[in-house]
């Protein structure tokens, strides 16, 4: 794992800084939301191949920027990483949060060019009040 940290992480962490400080010398940190997440999680558990396998029961979420309430974290999982222990965030909560930021949820809801399957999962998703 610590290989892999080292050739996937570092340069992602390094692209992410750089974007950010871009971003906020050009004074646009309220208006840029940056989104950082995957489909899916790894297993808790090292498989027999020395590697972990897609767990889709937890995954990373991050947000920087869109004028949100940057430096907390929300929820967490159990001791082991198997499970949520506090605050799940469902995708349909990534959605509602996102485009809440990025267009307001009342212009999904009234537009009526919306897909109808975005506009339920917006109408099933709760955007993440501890960010506003």
């Amino acid at each position: 794992m610590p290989r892999g940290m080292e050739e996937l992480g570092r340069p992602v962490d390094h692209a992410v800084s750089a974007f950010l400080d871009d971003v906020e010398r050009r004074g646009l940190s309220d208006k840029i939301l940056l989104v950082i997440t995957g489909d899916f999680g790894r297993t808790p558990k090292v498989n027999a191949g020395a590697g972990r396998d897609h767990w889709p029961r937890l995954s990373t979420l991050a947000f920087a920027g869109g004028g949100l309430k940057m430096g907390q974290v929300i929820g967490r999982s159990t001791a082991r990483a198997e499970e949520p222990d506090s605050r799940p965030v469902m995708v349909e909560d990534l959605l509602a949060t996102v485009l809440h930021v990025v267009v307001g949820l009342e212009a999904i809801r009234q537009n009526p060019d919306v897909p109808r399957n975005v506009s339920s999962a917006v109408e099933r998703g709760t955007p993440l009040a501890e960010l506003f």
